[in-house]
């Protein structure tokens, strides 16, 4: 049971952050947010018009406030933008105030996935699978650097990586230190 604690969910667009954290959230009757769901719901607009006006540093301006928000409450479970992971304060907050989930899944996977998807902006290319190569070599480090738990979210089905998810958080639960993975374990 995930008790007054947070999870975030990191990884790139495809990973299945929005998929996982809803049923987790459902499970244990938390409720879910997705970063990019709630900036499209404060704008009005979709992603890639906030990009076409705003240009990527404005969308990632944007998300950063509405990481800090939605980290601050409790009890919750936030699928994040693949990018929320760029802004070192948004690494930090995430870090402090929740446990971080990377749910790592590889380029071809992705392309896979995501690959007649027309709300990714950054995927309006004519080689999408290279840019998803080229955001994961950027980004891997980043989301290794911010997660508590890491799982391959690759070739399985959503609600088993649920149950391998609800098993990490438990396990790493065991002696942490962590306030939300304490409480998991008690």
């Amino acid at each position: 049971m995930i008790p007054s604690c947070n999870i975030f969910l990191v990884g790139l667009m495809g990973s299945g952050k929005t998929t996982i954290g809803k049923i987790l959230a459902r499970q244990h009757g938390v409720p879910f947010f997705d970063s990019d769901h709630e900036i499209v719901a404060r704008c009005g607009v979709s992603i890639p018009t906030i990009f076409e006006i705003e240009g990527e540093a404005g969308f990632r301006r944007r998300e950063a406030c509405v990481i800090d928000e939605l980290s601050q409450r409790h009890g919750v479970v936030l699928a994040t933008g693949g990018g929320a992971i760029l802004a070192p304060e948004s690494r930090t907050l995430l870090k402090a105030r929740g446990t971080v989930v990377y749910l790592r899944c590889q380029p071809q996977e992705l392309f896979m996935r995501t690959r007649h998807d027309k709300n990714r902006p950054l995927l309006q290319t004519d080689d999408p699978l290279k840019k998803l190569k080229e955001l994961y070599a950027a980004r891997h480090a980043l989301y290794m650097e911010a997660a508590d738990i890491v799982l391959n979210s690759s070739r399985q089905s959503s609600h088993a990586l649920v149950r391998r998810l609800e098993n990490s958080l438990s396990l790493a639960a065991i002696g942490s230190s962590k306030p939300c993975l304490a409480e998991l374990s008690t």
